[in-house]
């Protein structure tokens, strides 16, 4: 039986959409996104990720993307629904600090991604999501005004107080042992869902997400139904809706069948 009310889906990338062992879509997502779009069901991305590193899934013709965590959500159109780039209070403390501290971390704006202080770990992370290694931050040409995201490179033990101390302003999310995601307080994926919601006068009830990350708490919570990927991380089950097949197992698509959609 066909389920008549979800009106929008929204994917997390990185080991929801995109399996971390082949670094491809499934053919079984890619049928069920177009599947979705055939019956006017919105597809929307829903990613830590910047704008400029979407591009190898962009071909599945999403109708948006919410990207930094829901700090800048633009149509497939290109009309940007919204943007919001970190206190640059915490950008210039986090400058600061790295003059007497080592610290790896990466800026990401709206134009560029670059990095400080690559290390063998670091280039392996990126190599692990198939990305290229941005190339080096140049620490006094940094714009603070334009900082929509930084990734900062340390260990859940020494985050709480790093953002106490550095960036008061700002909070973190993490969905990898190996660094946290930085972006204004009070954002997340979840104000990304309410911006699309509202452009496309979609009720959240009619809306299910799919995800697998601590980034992607706050969007399961809020949609509809929020779905957990099988290798998704156990405080993303937890407040799950349901947990599906991991993401080399159809995961998606199963879970799209189970619920009545497709």
């Amino acid at each position: 039986m066909q389920n008549p009310t979800i009106q929008a889906v929204f994917f997390d990338i990185d080991g929801t959409l995109l399996s971390f062992k082949t670094h491809e879509v499934a053919a079984s997502t890619e049928e069920a996104i177009a599947q979705l779009q055939e019956k006017g069901i919105k597809t929307i991305l829903s990613t830590g990720r910047s704008i400029n590193s979407i591009d190898h899934v962009r071909y599945l013709n999403f109708d948006g993307y919410i990207t930094f965590n829901g700090g800048y959500c633009v149509t497939k159109e290109g009309l940007i629904l919204f943007k919001q780039t970190i206190d640059p209070r915490d950008i210039q403390s986090l400058l600061d600090y790295v003059q007497e501290t080592p610290l790896s971390f990466s800026f990401m704006s709206e134009k560029e991604i670059t990095i400080h202080d690559v290390t063998p770990e670091i280039a392996g992370m990126y190599a692990h999501l198939n990305l290229p290694v941005p190339p080096p931050v140049d620490l006094t040409k940094v714009d603070i005004h334009s900082v929509l995201q930084t990734n900062i490179f340390l260990g859940p033990e020494e985050e709480k107080e790093f953002m106490a101390k550095v960036m008061p302003n700002s909070l973190s999310s993490r969905w990898s042992p190996l660094f946290a995601d930085v972006n204004p307080k009070g954002q997340s994926k979840k104000v990304g869902i309410d911006i699309f919601c509202q452009h496309f006068g979609i009720e959240r009830s009619q809306t299910m997400a799919f995800g697998d990350g601590g980034n992607d708490i706050t969007m399961l919570e809020h949609v509809g139904i929020g779905i957990a990927m099988g290798n998704a991380n156990p405080e993303v089950k937890a407040i799950a809706d349901y947990i599906t097949d991991d993401v080399d197992s159809d995961g998606i698509w199963n879970a799209l069948k189970h619920f009545g959609v497709l």
